[in-house]
C-alpha cells in the first residue's frame, strides 16, 4: 500500500475528532466487546489528573522497561504525529497497525459513531494486547469518572496534580474536579496520589473509604536541586536523578516510583534511578536552543509550575515569551500568571487552525491589561524575539501542544529524538 493510499485512510479516524466529545463508557464497552475485549487480561495502570498524566506515565514505563518489562503507554494529546500516542516500549504503533484497527472494527465504529478518543482508546487497548505487553499504562483524556479510559481494571490507580481546567465539562471548584478525577478509583485497588489542598484530599479519601480501596499519599520528597539537565531530590531516602526539570516533575517522578513497585516489588533504587535517568517526554520544559525552552503548559497551574521552575533555574534574567492557546482556557486565571512576567509578550497561533486567532487572544489579554504583541506566524515570532533578546535572557514559548511541529521544524529538531 503507498503512501497517499494509507493517508487517505488515515482520514478516516482523523474525521472522528470532528464528533462532539462524548462523556461515557457504553461506546467504548461496545466497541470493545465487538473486538473480544482486548483489555481482558492485561495488567494495567490507569493515571489521571490535571497537569503531569504524561510525565507520570513515562516515568513509570521506563523504570518497568528497565527492569525488563514490555510495556504499552498510551497518552493524548499527540505533538506531532497521532502514532505517539500507543506506544511499545517506546516504539509508535504504525500506520499500517492502525489501517489493521480500522479495517477490523470500522463497521463496529460507524454503527455507534464512536467519537474519536473511544475509537483511539480501543485501538490502544487492542494493541496492547497483540503486542502481548506485561503492563499498560493508560493515561485518561479528559476527566475521569466518564472518560473511555475507564473502561478498564487496572492493578493500581494514580491521580497527579489537581486543578482548574476543562471546567465547562468537569466542574467549576478544584473539588468537583477531583470529584471526576477520582471516578477512575476501583474497588479494592490502590490510589497512589501527592500532596494536596486538604479539601482536594478529602474527596480522594472519601472515595477509596466507600470503594474500600488503599489510599497511598506520597509526600516524601526531600533536597530539591533544579538546574538546567534536570532535577535532583531525594524520596524515601535515596536520592534520584530526572532530565525533566522541575519540582513538580519530582512529584510526578515520585508517584511512577510507588505504582513501579507496586507492579514488581523486587525493583531496587538503582533500576529505578536509570529508569528515570533515561526519561524523555518532549514538550515540557524542553530546551530548543541555548536559552530557548517550549512548554506545553496551558493552565494556572501549569503556568504557576513552570514560572516557578524558570526563576529557580535562571534568577533574575529577562523574560521573553510566545504564548498560544486554546479557544476553552481559563484566561483570567492565566492571566495572573502572565502578569508583569515578560520583557515582550508575543502572541500568535497555529497555522491548522486549532487555536484561538492572535488577534482575539490579544484582544483579550489587553481587556485583561496583559500587554501584548500579535503575530500570525510562529516563525516570525521566534525571528522577533531572537533579535529582541539580549544573549542571556530566556525565550519562554508555550501554552499548547497544537505548535510544537512549527516549533521543531524551526529549531531543526528531528522529532524521533525527543521521545522516550
Amino acid at each position: 500500500m503507498n503512501y497517499l493510499a494509507i493517508k487517505e485512510q488515515l482520514n478516516v479516524l482523523f474525521s472522528l475528532q470532528r464528533r462532539e466529545v462524548k462523556l461515557g463508557l457504553d461506546h467504548t464497552y461496545s466497541l470493545l466487546d465487538y473486538l473480544q475485549n482486548p483489555e481482558k487480561g492485561l495488567k494495567m495502570i490507569h493515571i489521571a489528573g490535571t497537569n503531569g498524566k504524561g510525565s507520570t506515565a513515562a516515568f513509570i514505563s521506563s523504570i518497568l522497561i528497565q527492569k525488563g518489562y514490555r510495556v504499552g503507554v498510551f497518552t493524548s494529546p499527540h505533538l506531532i504525529k497521532f502514532n505517539e500516542r500507543i506506544r511499545v516500549n517506546g516504539n509508535f504503533i504504525t500506520d499500517l497497525e492502525i489501517l489493521e484497527f480500522l479495517n477490523k472494527a470500522k463497521s463496529e465504529i460507524k454503527r455507534i459513531q464512536s467519537t474519536f478518543f473511544e475509537t483511539t482508546t480501543a485501538m490502544a487497548l487492542s494493541h496492547f494486547k497483540n503486542k502481548h505487553v506485561d503492563f499498560a499504562v493508560i493515561e485518561t483524556g479528559l476527566g475521569g469518572r466518564l472518560d473511555s479510559t475507564n473502561v478498564i481494571k487496572p492493578l493500581v490507580t494514580v491521580i497527579t496534580s489537581i486543578s482548574l481546567d476543562h471546567m465547562d465539562l468537569l466542574g467549576e471548584t478544584v473539588e468537583e474536579i477531583a470529584y471526576e478525577k477520582a471516578g477512575i478509583i476501583k474497588k479494592n485497588t490502590p490510589l497512589i496520589i501527592g500532596p494536596n489542598k486538604k479539601s482536594v484530599a478529602d474527596v480522594f479519601k472519601k472515595i477509596t473509604k466507600k470503594k474500600e480501596s488503599k489510599l497511598i499519599e506520597i509526600d516524601c520528597i526531600d533536597k530539591v536541586t533544579v538546574h538546567e539537565s534536570g532535577t535532583k531530590f531525594k524520596c524515601y531516602g535515596q536520592e534520584f536523578f530526572i532530565p525533566l526539570i522541575g519540582n513538580h516533575q519530582a512529584q510526578n517522578a515520585s508517584l511512577a516510583i510507588a505504582a513501579a513497585r507496586h507492579c514488581d516489588r523486587t525493583i531496587t533504587n538503582a533500576l529505578i534511578n536509570k529508569g528515570l535517568s533515561r526519561v524523555k517526554w518532549a514538550g515540557r520544559l524542553h530546551c530548543v536552543s541555548k536559552g530557548i525552552f517550549y512548554d506545553v503548559a496551558h493552565n494556572q497551574a501549569g503556568l504557576e509550575y513552570l514560572f516557578e521552575t524558570i526563576r529557580k533555574v535562571f534568577p533574575n534574567r529577562n523574560l521573553h515569551g510566545l504564548l498560544c492557546l486554546k479557544g476553552d482556557k481559563d484566561l483570567k486565571n492565566i492571566a495572573k500568571q502572565l502578569q508583569n512576567r515578560f520583557k515582550n509578550l508575543f502572541i500568535s497561533c497555529d497555522r491548522n487552525g486549532y487555536l484561538m486567532t492572535a488577534s482575539d487572544l490579544s484582544k483579550k489579554l489587553d481587556a485583561l491589561s496583559i500587554k501584548n504583541i500579535k503575530n500570525n506566524s510562529i516563525k516570525g515570532c521566534i525571528e522577533k524575539l531572537r533579535a529582541a533578546r539580549d544573549p542571556e535572557d530566556i525565550i519562554i514559548i508555550f501554552g499548547t501542544h497544537y505548535i510544537a511541529e512549527e516549533v521543531f521544524e524551526e529549531f531543526e529538531i528531528p522529532f524521533d529524538s525527543v521521545n522516550i
